[in-house]
């Protein structure tokens, strides 16, 4: 078993409940087990600033699925959550998930790299990521609670 991290983002209709509804989708991936689950938070849009405030979360999973596997496995339940991908880059969203790190795996492909390349700049990731795993060292990047402390939290609140 491999432990990994996803990160979970929505600002299109019910956002709660599409992150809700793709924490048990991930919950019942096969051969996968929910270890941990963040609050939600509520964060400024990132990138492209006049689109609605984003409700985030983290999960960490225990799983047999390689990282490319699990990839899949997260855009399939992104798509059952109605989200189209049109290529617009940090857009609104009606669910994102995104694989952040998992543990002893490096990858480096045109579909996926890890660990995820600029977790360590984002607050709407490092937030929940924080409630989850505040001592996982991100190689290359550092410990998430050092990375936290680095970022601007400010708009960000805790929703649930």
């Amino acid at each position: 078993m491999m432990r990994a991290y996803v990160a979970l983002g929505s600002n299109l209709g019910d956002s709660n409940q599409h992150l809700l509804e793709a924490i048990e989708a991930l919950a019942a991936l096969p051969d996968t087990e929910m270890v941990g689950r963040s609050h939600i938070y509520r964060t400024p849009p990132w990138g492209k600033l006049d689109q609605p405030d984003f409700l985030n979360a983290v999960v960490a999973l225990e799983t047999l699925l390689e990282p490319h596997d699990l990839l899949d496995a997260l855009l399939n339940i992104e798509r059952t959550a109605g989200r189209e991908r049109n290529g617009e880059r940090w857009g609104p969203r009606t669910l994102d998930l995104d694989l952040l790190h998992v543990a002893g795996k490096t990858v480096n492909s045109a579909r996926l790299t890890l660990p995820h390349p600029h977790l360590a700049e984002r607050a709407f990731v490092l937030l929940p990521l924080h409630d989850v795993a505040p001592e996982l060292d991100i190689p290359g990047q550092g410990r998430v609670a050092e990375l936290l402390r680095a970022v601007d939290t400010q708009g960000c609140t805790l929703f649930a």
